[in-house]
């Protein structure tokens, strides 16, 4: 799909293409992008767990409190779910093929991917943040239980949990041991979705500083305060696209084929966006030291 001309006075970025502000909209460019490669997709079980999590991080969800930490919310969730479908769209457009079933369990991790922050009811002590540190094996815990109940296998819950567990930074994927080719890429990808995702977001700078609230509660060593972790920040980029490269298997690699298929477009605009937004934060940051705030204004 090609740009309106009328859009063309300016290139466009990637905040341009779909409106992050609003779930339904990233639900509907997923189902879009999905179906521009397969026909007839079913999409009943991806629908009813997008509006499940949608209760569950507004509080409207049976037994759980809702979400109410700052940066890994609801927007991040969304910009992970869009990224891996982006990811396994531009894989089918490239010729490679996935089972209906995979993708849906991978676009569904995606959505699972980090319910661990959130609070059950009779948790009424601090935030989600102070999970920081066992998010991961939080998610899986209500992976398995909200999978369960819908009638999943045991082997599509595994495949789950390993896809869960390539978005733990402090995981070694070398060592999972996944069941096929398509579990281990569809896996990967999600690792690398949830990075891409949070990173190329529009607003990832002004959110610096409520990651360092959660990691703060969260107890998470290494950051003296809010400046020490954008200072720091810059030098994470670095190591974060050395582990999409590497450990993830490069999966990236792919969205510039979804690009250019869906929107016109012959780049990465993931990588693009990163690079816009380490680009400002050095650019703030050498200009204005400690008051590196003032410049972000974003919401």
């Amino acid at each position: 799909m090609k740009i309106e001309k009328k859009d063309r006075n300016k290139e466009p970025c990637l905040a341009d293409l779909v409106n992050m502000k609003k779930p339904e909209d990233v639900m509907s460019e997923v189902k879009k992008i999905i179906s521009m490669e397969i026909k007839g997709f079913d999409f009943i079980f991806l629908n009813h767990t997008f509006k499940d999590i949608t209760l569950l991080f507004s509080g409207k969800f049976s037994g759980y409190r809702g979400c109410n930490v700052f940066y890994h919310d609801l927007r991040h969730t969304t910009d992970t779910f869009l990224a891996m479908a982006r990811l396994i769209h531009g894989y089918l457009v490239k010729g490679e093929q996935f089972s209906e079933k995979n993708i849906n369990l991978g676009l569904i991790s995606a959505l699972i991917h980090d319910t661990g922050y959130i609070q059950q009811s009779n948790d009424n002590i601090g935030t989600g943040a102070k999970y920081t540190l066992d998010h991961v094996a939080r998610s899986i815990d209500f992976m398995k239980q909200y999978l369960k109940q819908n009638d999943y296998s045991e082997a599509d819950i595994k495949f789950s949990e390993n896809s869960i567990i390539c978005t733990d930074l402090t995981s070694n994927i070398k060592e999972i041991d996944f069941s096929s080719h398509e579990e281990e890429i569809i896996s990967k990808m999600l690792g690398s979705a949830d990075l891409l995702g949070q990173m190329a977001d529009r607003t990832y700078l002004e959110k610096l500083n409520p990651l360092y609230a959660e990691f703060k509660e969260g107890n998470v060593p290494g950051f003296e305060n809010e400046f020490d972790l954008a200072k720091k920040t810059i030098g994470f980029k670095d190591i974060i696209m050395g582990r999409l490269e590497d450990d993830l298997g490069n999966q990236k690699r792919y969205m510039i084929h979804h690009f250019k298929n869906r929107w016109d477009i012959d780049k990465d605009m993931y990588s693009e966006a990163i690079e816009r937004n380490m680009k400002y934060l050095k650019l703030i940051l050498d200009k204005s030291g400690e008051s590196y705030n003032k410049h972000l204004r974003r919401k």
